[in-house]
């Protein structure tokens, strides 16, 4: 509606301005070179308009040759990046495709096409690492470096070739090095905390894990359960250098993290027992036992009565039965105890009231050896190991990973080098790691040690 309005008003000038001239029509004379030329004005006017007209017109078609060659290079350069954007696109379907050959090819011709290094280097990289160029691949994640908007892309393509060689001492510094160029990322973060965490660096590893749990890139619960492994494996460092206030403090902090967490409640026991807090220690395996009743808690108990007679010692024991009374570690426990006061007719009730609950392999070996104590009775106990040996394996700190079944709980896996992955399981391969020296296996932890 209002460009209808805008034209009717526009026409209307211009029947105006003629009715105009024609009621006042004028006239125009004109003397050059001896000539007279001598027109009404309004013709005039109109020959004015008309070579202005044409002048414009020149103008624009000089200006459109002149102009014609940098259109020419624009177009080419337009077409020419559009081919360059094509092939990149098609070297990035080839490396999702894992067309190896496609996709160096594409990365050449997006190379010769486009004048932008970071994208074509990427790619390169990554056609290098399909066709296992790993030296080639390395050499462009390099090249990245020297850019820095390329810098970040080129650190995450050497960290992953890092880890994949194996180079873990490489890989931390990367990593690390990456972190300070983008210190809130994620998956980089979740990374990094592993490989400290992989380098012993506990106290780092703590503190990026708690970064890693603030950026989402580790579960609160998870997280929960490192920061203890972490807070032992720091109990078990301090104790190396002599540090005893130190390590109970990170046992004690562990603990309290996840008080049904048996190797932190075992450590903390032994630990309390070794600063002559025999009762605080007492009170942390009978607590833990309501939640967790496990063997290794049955051992750091035998050690927090060390000092009882073999009767006390059955007496007391009696204390983890209340706690968990119809759980098979219970009877077990008390049997394990029964014997080695000699009293054989309570050992044999525990352990004829652990075999209604659970047979086992350890359970068919303590009934060989009741056998032997009490009635030296090598036929019957033969029968009992022949049973023990037919009988699927019995749970042990097993690595998630690997597989790998290590003597005693650690930190680190002694045999992949996997942190915070034992799990308290029958083993599903006979490979068993022996324990280095700092006293406890270094194998990883599990998901939880649960009974």
């Amino acid at each position: 509606m209002i460009r209808a309005l805008w034209f009717f008003l526009k026409l209307a000038v211009v029947i105006a301005a003629a009715i105009w001239l024609v009621e006042h029509p004028g006239s125009v004379r004109v003397n050059m070179l001896g000539y007279a030329i001598e027109t009404s004005f309004t013709v005039a006017l109109l020959i004015g308009l008309v070579a202005l007209g044409v002048a414009a017109l020149g103008y624009r078609l000089i200006r459109s040759v002149l102009r014609t060659p940098s259109r020419i290079r624009r177009h080419s350069r337009a077409r020419k990046r559009e081919r360059g954007y094509r092939a990149l696109t098609q070297g990035m379907v080839a490396v999702a495709a894992g067309d190896a050959p496609t996709a160096r090819k594409m990365a050449r011709k997006a190379d010769g096409l486009l004048n932008e290094p970071p994208l074509t280097m990427l790619l390169s990289a990554q056609a290098a690492q399909l066709q296992g160029d790993d030296r080639a691949a390395n050499e462009y994640f390099t090249a990245m470096l020297e850019r820095p908007e390329t810098a970040f892309l080129g650190l995450r393509g050497l960290l992953t070739q890092a880890i994949k060689t194996g180079d873990r001492v490489e890989a931390l510094q990367l990593a690390r090095r990456a972190r300070a160029l983008q210190p809130n990322t994620p998956w980089l973060l979740a990374t990094l905390y592993d490989l400290e965490a992989r380098a012993g660096d506990w106290a780092s590893a703590e503190g990026t894990l708690q970064q890693a749990i603030q950026a989402g890139a580790i579960p609160t619960e998870d997280g929960r359960r490192h920061r203890t492994v972490l807070l032992l494996e720091r109990s078990f460092e301090a104790e190396r250098r002599g540090r005893s206030d130190n390590a109970l403090s990170h046992a004690q902090s562990a603990h309290d993290l996840s008080p049904g967490f048996v190797p932190a409640a075992a450590r903390l026991a032994r630990l309390m027992v070794a600063a002559g807090k025999q009762k605080a220690a007492a009170k942390v395996v009978e607590r833990t036992w309501r939640q967790s009743p496990h063997p290794d808690l049955a051992d750091a108990y035998r050690e927090v009565l060390g000092s009882y007679d073999p009767l006390t010692r059955v007496k007391l024991f009696e204390k983890l039965l209340t706690q968990a009374p119809n759980h098979v570690e219970s009877h077990i426990a008390l049997a394990r105890i029964a014997l080695e006061a000699q009293l054989w007719g309570e050992a044999r009730d525990h352990l004829n009231r652990a075999l209604a609950i659970e047979p086992s392999r350890r359970l068919y070996r303590l009934f060989a050896e009741l056998e032997r104590s009490e009635r030296h009775d090598e036929a019957a106990a033969r029968d009992w190991m022949a049973k023990a040996a037919a009988a699927p394996a019995d749970p042990a700190w097993t690595c998630d990973p690997c597989h790998a079944v290590s003597q005693a709980w650690g930190g680190l896996c002694g045999h992949c080098g996997a942190f915070d992955s034992l799990d308290w399981k029958a083993p599903t391969l006979a490979v068993s790691l022996m324990e280095p020296g700092h006293g406890h296996a270094h194998a990883a932890i599990a998901k939880s040690p649960v009974a």
